[in-house]
């Protein structure tokens, strides 16, 4: 090859900036900012944030209880969100801080594992921003959960094995460039847990002209863990006397971790969708937790049924899981002759398990009798 003749200047080695009357010798320096960059994160997180100012609290409803029972039992109603459910809280939050530490910019790709309504919600969010948007679930997530990632413009990716989502899930983000979100392990690190609009403040502010205004117990479940570590960070920040409770279906791994305080048990999963995993999250802080309970499947869906008998208001499975563990505990303040107030949440609507938990012939497959469990609940409280 021949040779390539050089500018005069590139042959002689260029001598140092003199110093700047004043001014320090100059350094080696690398800028990295883009203005334009910098203009469309900063609209982003105002769109989210607007989000937010719009859609204001969700609303603390009364559990029809017996006054004799001297226990008040409130549902915090998540399902009143605009994607309906709990995790429009999570998606907002993962996308702040997303956003926040630069991981998505203008077209980004986001990526996610999830059981259906953490998907749901972070499409929502996606289409707000203008980005495409894949969720990776399990096959068997319940149709009328993939309806509503499709109708805000998301796409689902179906595993067979619900263990591979998070492989399968950064594998789509490497190929495409994209970011995987991850609630799994930021749900309890992207929530503000001191205040900022978090559940655990909008529970307490609620509660405050009720009879019983610092609860005795806050019944959740576990799915990431993010809304337990929440709720347990933020009563101990305020020093309130109140107690966690989780309660996790039959299949996860949380509650045995939790008991033996292994954190490296695995289990088969969960068929409760939102809750309970095959292996213990990494945003899951049993430290912050009081006392769990496992909750039989049967036990979970004969609750979701007889919280809508009770309520009118139709729920999910999980839903049926917090309350019948929040029956646990009243029953358990009964008897030992406590008076106090209990808050659980309603994650979402029933109408998205039409399929599944609402149907008596998915019910028979899955070998699920639900009716001694109902049998028992509408002896304690008839329907309304």
């Amino acid at each position: 090859m021949g040779s390539v003749e050089r500018d005069e200047s590139e042959r002689k080695p260029r001598k140092p900036k003199k110093a700047r009357a004043g001014g320090p010798q100059p350094v080696h320096a690398v800028d990295r900012c883009e203005p334009s960059r910098r203009a469309w994160i900063a609209e982003a997180i105002r769109k989210v944030e607007a989000d937010a100012n719009r859609s204001a609290d969700t609303h603390l409803h009364v559990f029809p209880l017996p006054p004799e029972w001297g226990v008040e039992l409130y549902l915090k109603d998540e399902s009143v969100h605009p994607t309906g459910s709990l995790k429009h809280r999570l998606a907002r939050s993962l996308f702040l801080y997303a956003l926040s530490n630069g991981w998505i910019r203008e077209g980004t790709p986001v990526i996610e594992a999830s059981s259906g309504s953490t998907a749901v919600s972070e499409a929502y969010f996606a289409r707000l921003l203008g980005l495409p948007f894949i969720a990776v679930m399990p096959r068997t997530t319940s149709p009328e959960k993939c309806a509503l990632i499709e109708f805000h413009g998301g796409r689902c990716h179906f595993v067979d094995d619900p263990a591979t989502i998070y492989a399968e899930a950064a594998r789509l983000a490497a190929e495409t460039g994209g970011h995987y979100m991850d609630q799994f392990t930021y749900a309890e690190r992207a929530t503000d847990w001191r205040a900022n609009n978090n559940i655990a403040a909008s529970i307490f502010e609620q509660l405050a002209l009720e009879p019983h205004p610092e609860p005795a117990w806050i019944v959740v479940s576990a799915g990431t863990g993010g809304t337990a570590a929440t709720i347990g960070r933020y009563v101990r920040y305020r020093r309130f006397q109140t107690r966690l409770a989780v309660v996790d279906p039959e299949g996860s791994a949380f509650y045995e971790s939790w008991v033996s305080g292994d954190p490296s048990l695995t289990a088969k999963g969960s068929r409760i969708e939102g809750i309970g995993r095959p292996r213990v999250e990494p945003s899951f802080l049993p430290t912050v937790i009081d006392r769990m309970y496992r909750v039989p499947d049967a036990a979970s869906l004969a609750c979701m049924r007889w919280t809508a008998e009770v309520t009118g208001r139709s729920v999910g499975g999980s839903t049926g899981t917090n309350v019948w563990g929040a029956l646990q505990i009243i029953a358990d303040m009964r008897a030992r002759g406590e008076r106090g107030s209990v808050v659980t949440l309603i994650c979402d609507g029933g109408e998205r398990y039409t399929h599944t938990y609402l149907s008596d012939a998915w019910l028979a497959a899955q070998g699920i009798d639900i009716a001694p469990h109902l049998k028992e609940l509408r002896a304690l409280l008839p329907p309304a």
